[in-house]
């Protein structure tokens, strides 16, 4: 697959588009070739804000009126496992969420922020955590994306600004 990637950055305190292009694009990359996905050219969206914004988007289409560190807007429904279409959705990520929760757990920003473009990018794909089994696929996944990009379990330790299981909260 073939993915082509649109950057806008709305509100926080990102670095520019030129910084953050490779981060995203290696991980989505290696997401890809860890998923096998074949065919098609697909184009998403990763849009970097503030919490302020991804607060208004959670309350609105989530029906939590606090921030979160990741939201995903899929353009279609697809089941995890199907072929994506051409068309995939939008990732949205939260920078000071991101960075609160890194200081919290301990971890660098840079591998926080990869942890969840992967989640994201996942929740368009049809991966979800809402059933158990779900969950143990979508964290396998996540797990051997981040891995073999040298980034260390990502459920541990736990940050007060994730469920309780330790999921993000997307």
């Amino acid at each position: 697959m073939h993915l082509h990637i649109d950057i806008a950055i709305e509100g926080g305190n990102w670095p520019s588009e030129e910084e953050v292009r490779p981060a995203i694009e290696r991980a989505l990359r290696h997401a890809v070739t860890v998923l096998g996905l074949v065919g098609e050219t697909s184009e998403l969206s990763v849009v970097l804000t503030d919490d302020a914004t991804i607060r208004t988007l959670n309350a609105k289409w989530r029906r939590n009126d606090k921030a979160t560190n990741v939201l995903s807007f899929p353009a279609y429904p697809v089941t995890a496992g199907d072929p994506p279409g051409p068309l995939l959705g939008d990732v949205v990520l939260a920078r000071q969420t991101i960075e609160r929760e890194a200081a919290i757990d301990g971890k660098s920003v840079d591998a926080h922020f990869t942890h969840l473009i992967v989640h994201g990018f996942l929740h368009l794909l049809g991966y979800d955590h809402e059933i158990d089994e779900d969950a143990d696929e979508m964290e396998r996944l996540e797990r051997a994306i981040l891995a073999d990009l040298g980034i260390d379990d990502p459920y541990t330790p736990i940050s007060d600004d994730m469920k309780d299981d330790g999921r993000p909260t997307s």
